[in-house]
């Protein structure tokens, strides 16, 4: 019996012993990279959790000392923006698991703003003064449990930002400045807080109200989530409100018609104004304007082809009309009327009886000698000159 009990305390304390050596095995594990990294946080070291506190110390940038295997981060209550050097900083934290960004001065969530963090189970950026969240900016997150969005800014939200987050099962959006939430991709949640933001009872939120109905979610505060119709304050349920499925595909019809009418006119004016201008491209010693598709209407190109070649016309005239008036303002020689002529002789017998006349001593025919001036230089008159009376003039003399 004697010998049973000692044995019996042995291995009692040989059990003892290798349950403190383990212990002591996992807290030189986790506490000696504290030693060779010293964290100026305050910061909770347990066998399986490492908790940093940096909560209310007015920080603009996130403190590169903080342990590496750091599993709950809390940095409420400051002044970070999560600009690229946080988000940096942030990727360094591959054991994160919660991450507490709320009450901060956040206004835009970007792409991949939390890319590194594989492991992040909980991320609440509540009350930060958030307005954008791109598309992108959860990529990663693929263990993403708790999403908490609540109490910011945020006016416009589509469902593909939560495309990435698989596992996602509860998200807090209340008190934004929603009016309408589209779902295009279906996603699973558990739970869904929508309540405190400005809602419309439109087709816009028809898709969100099918979803709450067909899908197993849980909409907490559901009395308090309301929408209101564009012609009346009274309050109704998101859920139960009276949206037209009918009324929602006619608009939805008219909306695809004005677009398409839209694009359409686009479409004209931009191969008229290509017609008009047309984009110029060297290449090979050649030139060619390009034209954008104009649609199968025959009518419609008729119309166009006539246009741009009606348009062309014009400038080629525009063009060429200053040379052409310039040609024919510059030819003014015209054919002597019956008149004309008449009183060209008129004019001339006038002026030559101007000129000096000497008379034979035989009294015969006067003849007429026109003598040269050389020192008049010949004056333009504006008459045509006459090669005849040269001659005629030459000869008799």
């Amino acid at each position: 019996y004697r010998r049973h009990w000692y044995s019996g305390q042995c291995i009692q304390k040989c059990c003892f012993l290798l349950g403190f050596k383990m212990k002591l095995y996992w807290l030189v594990i986790w506490a000696g990279p504290l030693f060779l990294n010293p964290v100026t946080a305050d910061c909770n070291i347990t066998l399986q959790t490492v908790t940093c506190e940096e909560s209310g110390k007015n920080l603009s940038n996130i403190s590169t000392n903080l342990f590496q295997n750091v599993t709950k981060l809390s940095l409420k209550n400051n002044k970070i923006t999560l600009k690229d050097s946080e988000k940096e900083i942030l990727r360094r934290f591959y054991n994160l698991t919660e991450l507490y960004l709320n009450e901060n001065m956040i206004n835009v969530l970007y792409n991949n703003s939390f890319s590194n963090l594989t492991k992040l189970v909980t991320l609440d950026i509540s009350n930060s003064h958030v307005i954008t969240v791109h598309k992108a900016a959860f990529a990663g997150l693929n263990q993403l449990s708790v999403l908490n969005l609540s109490y910011n800014m945020i006016t416009q939200l589509d469902s593909d930002v939560f495309s990435f987050l698989k596992s996602l099962a509860v998200l807090n959006l209340q008190y934004n400045s929603l009016k309408s939430f589209h779902i295009k991709s279906p996603f699973k949640l558990a739970k869904i807080i929508l309540a405190g933001n400005p809602w419309t009872c439109s087709c816009d939120l028809l898709d969100l109200q099918i979803w709450l109905t067909a899908s197993n979610v849980t909409m907490e505060n559901e009395d308090n989530t309301t929408c209101t119709f564009w012609n009346t304050t009274e309050k109704f349920s998101i859920k139960t409100a009276d949206i037209q499925v009918a009324d929602c595909k006619i608009q939805k019809a008219s909306l695809e018609s004005t677009v398409t009418s839209t694009s359409v006119n686009k479409l004209k004016s931009s191969a008229l104004a290509a017609a008009l201008t047309p984009n110029t491209t060297i290449g090979n010693n050649r030139t060619h304007a390009e034209l954008p598709l104009i649609g199968k209407s025959w009518t419609f190109l008729a119309g166009v082809l006539g246009f741009v070649l009606s348009t062309t016309l014009l400038i080629i005239t525009a063009i060429k009309c200053p040379t052409w008036c310039h040609y024919l303002m510059s030819y003014s020689h015209h054919r002597l009327e019956e008149n004309d002529s008449e009183m060209f002789e008129q004019e001339f017998s006038a002026d030559m009886s101007s000129f000096p006349a000497v008379l034979d001593t035989n009294d015969e025919e006067p003849i007429v000698i026109f003598e040269k001036n050389q020192a008049l230089a010949p004056v333009e008159d504006g008459f045509i000159e006459d090669k005849y009376i040269d001659s005629y003039v030459t000869e008799e003399s």
